[in-house]
């Protein structure tokens, strides 16, 4: 039915004024109401009215504008289902531009949005009239009128420069090329009208104006950057871009008449950005259109940041992009040449001839000097922010969330740039000023002790462009120890700044006996008075356990120290972010020196527990608090049993699907859960208890399954059968599930397990896996095209078959029902398939595994198995030559597979000590019958115990259908039985 226009109004008016209401019994019966309504005809008609109505409630107004942008997103498209007929869009695109005159500048902006959405769908083929309406309505004299359409004309230029696919991009060319003339003109008309009020009219008419140019400016920006195939060509264009500069001079001339704390001021400072975002976007998107604004661009940005010209006018913000600007041209690949000149094309040689032009010896010295002596040296404001609040300077100095916005970085980044790029003409100058600065600085000093903190700042940054022309190891001994004996207060910045910078070169250059020097040195900075100086010697220690030179036994010496001291470090930092920070330096140590940390983590053992009680609110420490336990864990082994009390509530908690914290904790969580099974010397009632988690986390099939079936491994080599018989049922119900669902590798991760329960438990496994087995049966049987899973198929099998008998004859019977075949016709097919397919086994385990589970069915008398006779026989002579090694002392071959108790591996060094699964892998393996039984002595007795029962010519008749090649090798594999 479709709605009246006049009845439903007051209706749906209605409704919309009680979906505005604070009392949920009001509120939700409305929402239905509305919710029935969107796909009723004339509903959006009826929404359109109510929101163009300005005499109504502007909380209802705004709510229909909102369910009418829904319905765009839902029902516009042609195909969408419960679309708008094509007669209601009509009226409602009509309706949308018949005035530009919406008073409340919110709803404004929705409706504006709003007319974008449309247009993205249907402009220009559906509607036509939409730009030569707004072009006419951003002409006109209301104010009002006017800024709505601009404001419109804005969000449908954006939307439709965002459309990606060739023919709307060829549509948007068009559209470009039609209205660039008028929208510069627009632009200069209000830019021009500003200008002029600037000086005479009040804030109301500039602020008016400036709103004006900065919508006006945005759409050109749109156009500019997206509007054109080869800007360059296009004289228009070129010539707004060059009045860039010359606006950009005249806007920042303005802000000495505009106040420095009000509304214009923002505004005028958002345009001025604007306009440098439009120089940034535009040599992103077309590097060689911009070859003739490069000059242009650095001389404006170099003088109004490096010269006297950019003083009382210039402010942060600005800076950061006019670097970003000089920067990108720097660093652009396209301005590169070859290393042969002639491979380059004729743009990169014109760009890169006007960079070198410009970037000359005396320029080059000039910024550099003056990013180090000017823009390095620490403000009045981080000095104050580090006394008042050290952690918080620590946290903005290390990459706070508006960090990346703010000059400093910026100006690093830069100088990091322009020193790669012209580290020839750049490392005398640093090395210079250097060399001004040997010896201690006096601590009264302060302009001396900041300059010396900005050089060393340099030095730092550009380690690996120096390492050529720095003898760093002497200079740590002669200079920058000494510099960290200075223990007065006021030197603290250079304490800092210089155990930052040997951070930075540990990983360049420095010689591995000058660190127990180091270690010392860290170990008194761990203790000094001043926070930001430990914060910052933690970080530097991490750089140097982490680097690959690293050798534990210069650290042990200090290991206790060390540990102490930033245990009490990780106490007495306050903040989130730094104590994730300190966790985090702990766990590296933890995880270098591995167990030798085992008589220092008391302390931390007892901590952690309280750390995480109050970091409730604060996942992300959390986890770093699990990455600690990971660590912790594998350093304390099976002394990690005495954590339990506290490690297994959170190794619950993490991987309680049901818990919202598991959307942080969950991947964290599982690796702790996998890293205490591994070390875990028993099994106890709490740790088998948390597998109740699983169920879930299996359904969830995503990323972590690998992570899950290696937990699950872990409880079967821990404690099989407790494990099978509480969770075995449930577990087997997910894998049938997963099986149908899920990736080849998928499959294989979930017969492994199967297989390994087999392994390790073969009475009880294949009961608890029965409904799993037929389907492998089949899968054999059928021959399974992926090798890999096939290769699991038959190692599944093979257990079955060698090492539970009874259990196979009951699967066969089963399957010959259900085959509806006979049981010994279904035996022969699948041996064929199995000899067939031994290839696709490559793992030396299941293949000599294949040839005992082939052999155990011998001696037979059944036709069937002796028909395939042939076959077992081939598979056993190639598993004796998987297996058999020539023993070189005496000449003679033995199974190399058979494994005995004497034999202990010899751990080295670097080597991890083995886990407690690790021990319980190497248990199983000495009663495993692949590792336990001689290949060669059973298939000698197999055929001695077929001959005995067939008689000597039956048997001899059997022989005869192998190959003789292979009874040959066979023979020689028997010698001396």
């Amino acid at each position: 039915v479709s709605m009246d226009l006049n009845s439903a109004s007051t209706v749906v008016l209605q409704v919309l004024t009680q979906a505005t209401s604070q009392d949920t019994a009001v509120l939700k019966p409305a929402e239905e109401q509305l919710k029935q309504w969107e796909t009723q005809p004339g509903f959006y008609s009826v929404l359109l009215n109510i929101f163009t109505n300005h005499t109504l409630d502007i909380n209802v107004r705004w709510l229909a504008v909102l369910y009418f942008k829904h319905g765009i997103d839902r029902y516009w498209r042609r195909v969408a289902p419960h679309a708008l007929s094509e007669e209601e869009k009509t009226t409602l695109r009509a309706g949308l531009i018949t005035n530009f005159n919406e008073p409340i500048n919110q709803i404004a902006t929705q409706i504006a949005v709003l007319i974008a959405k449309v247009a993205r769908l249907d402009c220009p083929r559906q509607w036509p009239e939409l730009i030569p309406t707004l072009i006419e309505s951003v002409k006109v004299q209301d104010d009002l009128r006017q800024h709505r359409a601009l404001l419109t004309f804005y969000h449908v230029t954006k939307t439709l420069a965002s459309k990606r696919l060739a023919a709307d991009r060829k549509l948007f060319y068009d559209l470009a090329s039609g209205i660039y003339n008028f929208a510069c003109s627009l632009w200069n008309h209000h830019t021009d009208t500003f200008l002029q009020q600037v000086s005479s009219g009040s804030e109301a008419a500039i602020l008016s104006s400036l709103e004006r140019t900065l919508l006006s400016l945005k759409v050109l920006r749109k156009l500019t950057v997206n509007g054109f195939v080869e800007p360059h060509k296009n004289m228009e264009v070129m010539g707004f871009l060059h009045g860039i500069f010359v606006r950009l001079k005249q806007f920042l001339e303005c802000s000495r008449n505009i106040g420095t704390d009000n509304v214009c001021r923002d505004r005028l400072e958002k345009t001025i950005i604007l306009f440098t975002k439009v120089l940034l976007d535009f040599l992103d998107q077309h590097p060689f259109s911009f070859t003739p604004l490069i000059q242009r661009s650095l001389e404006f940005s170099v003088s109004y940041v490096f010269t006297e010209v950019g003083e009382g006018v210039t402010f942060e913000r600005f800076i950061v992009q006019c670097m970003n600007l000089i920067k990108m041209i720097v660093k652009n690949y396209a301005y590169k040449p070859s290393k042969n000149f002639e491979d380059s094309s004729p743009e990169t040689l014109e760009a890169h001839k006007i960079k070198m032009a410009f970037f000359t010896y005396p320029t080059l010295t000039e910024i550099c000097r003056r990013l180090v002596s000017h823009y390095f040296l620490l403000t009045e404001e981080e000095l104050t922010m580090w006394e008042e609040d050290p952690e918080g300077f620590t946290v903005e100095e290390t990459g706070g969330d508006s960090w990346k916005y703010s000059l400093r970085p910026c100006t690093e980044v830069l100088f990091i740039d322009i020193f790669h790029e012209y580290n020839q003409t750049l490392t005398p100058v640093l090395l210079e000023m250097m060399q001004t600065l040997q010896g201690p600085t006096n601590v009264e000093d302060m302009n001396a002790l900041l300059i010396k903190d900005a050089v060393y700042n340099a030095v730092g940054l550009a380690a690996y462009e120096l390492f050529d022309s720095v003898d760093f190891d002497q200079w740590f001994k002669n200079q920058l120890l000494p510099e960290l004996q200075v223990i007065h207060n006021r030197y603290k910045p250079l304490r800092r700044r210089v155990i930052w910078l040997i951070g930075q070169w540990i990983s360049v250059k420095f010689k591995s006996d000058l660190r127990p020097m180091l270690y010392e040195a860290i170990c008194n900075l761990l203790q000094d008075q001043d926070l930001v100086v430990r914060i910052e010697t933690a970080t530097t220690l991490k750089l140097t356990v982490d680097d690959f030179e690293f050798r534990t036994d210069q650290f042990l010496p200090y290991l206790e120290t060390m540990f102490t001291l930033l245990f009490q470090l990780l106490q007495q930092v306050t903040e989130c972010d730094t104590k994730m920070h300190v966790l985090h330096v702990l766990s590296c140590v933890i995880e270098r020196v591995n167990v030798q940390i085992r008589p220092y983590v008391g302390c931390l053992v007892q901590y952690l527990p309280l750390l995480w009680k109050q970091s409730e609110e604060h996942n992300m420490l959390r986890c770093a608090i699990l990455t600690t336990l990971i660590h912790l864990v594998q350093g304390l082994g099976a002394d990690s049993k005495n954590l339990y009390p506290f490690l297994l509530p959170v190794i619950q908690l993490s991987t309680d699907v049901s818990q919202p914290p598991h959307v942080y904790l969950l991947e964290d969580g599982l690796e702790l859960w996998l890293v205490t099974l591994e070390n875990s010397p028993c099994v106890t009632p709490e740790l088998l208890r948390i597998f109740q988690n699983m169920s879930p986390l299996l359904e969830l099939s995503s990323e972590n399954l690998r992570t899950c079936f290696k937990i699950i491994n872990g409880y079967i080599f821990l404690s099989s059968t407790e494990f099978l018989q509480t969770y075995a049922v449930g577990l087997c119900q997910s894998f049938c599930e997963l099986l149908k669902e899920i990736t080849t590798e998928g499959q294989v991760q979930v017969l492994k397990v199967v297989e390994n329960a087999l392994k390790v438990n073969p009475i009880l496994g294949p009961q608890m896996f029965q409904p799993i087995l037929p389907y492998v049966f089949k899968g054999i049987i059928e021959g399974e095209r992926y090798p890999v899973v096939m290769s699991t198929y038959l190692g599944v099998m093979g257990r079955v078959l060698l090492q539970n008998t009874s259990f196979f004859s009951s699967l066969l019977n089963e399957m010959a029902h259900k085959f509806n075949q006979e049981m010994d016709q279904l035996l022969g097919n699948m041996i064929e398939m199995w000899v067939d397919r031994m290839d696709n086994i490559t793992q030396p385990e299941r293949r000599k595994l294949s040839a005992l589970a082939l052999l155990s069915l011998l001696p037979s008398d059944n036709s069937v198995i002796q028909d395939k006779f042939c076959g077992i026989i081939n598979i056993s002579v190639e598993g004796l030559h998987d297996v058999m090694t020539e023993d070189p002392e005496t000449g003679t071959y033995k199974d190399c597979m058979l494994m005995s108790h004497l034999e202990e591996p010899k751990v080295t060094e670097d080597e991890e000590p083995p886990t407690e699964q690790d021990k319980r892998k190497k248990m199983l393996a000495l009663k495993d019958p692949v590792h336990t039984v001689s290949l060669q002595q059973f298939i000698y007795e197999k055929l001695k115990a077929q001959q005995e029962l067939l008689g000597e010519q039956g048997f001899q008749s059997l022989m005869e259908t192998v190959d003789t090649e292979i009874v040959t090798q066979l023979q020689e594999f028997l010698q001396g039985f």
